[in-house]
């Protein structure tokens, strides 16, 4: 799955992300490559999340 990521420099140092398309799904790290494996681990549990939330939706 492909999704789009957005990187911004904080204003304290280092950096933050958000992927639009998941709402709520931000993560943050001092360097690019630490933010975007931090975004990473955000989005998997944006995703566990809204699975479940689904699931007790069908049960």
């Amino acid at each position: 799955m492909k999704l789009q990521v957005v990187v911004h420099p904080a204003e304290e140092g280092g950096f933050w992300a958000e992927i639009p398309a998941f709402v709520g799904c931000v993560s943050e790290g001092e360097t690019v490559e630490e933010t975007l494996i931090n975004i990473k681990e955000a989005a998997e549990g944006w995703l566990e999340v809204a699975s479940m939330r689904i699931k007790k939706q069908l049960d």
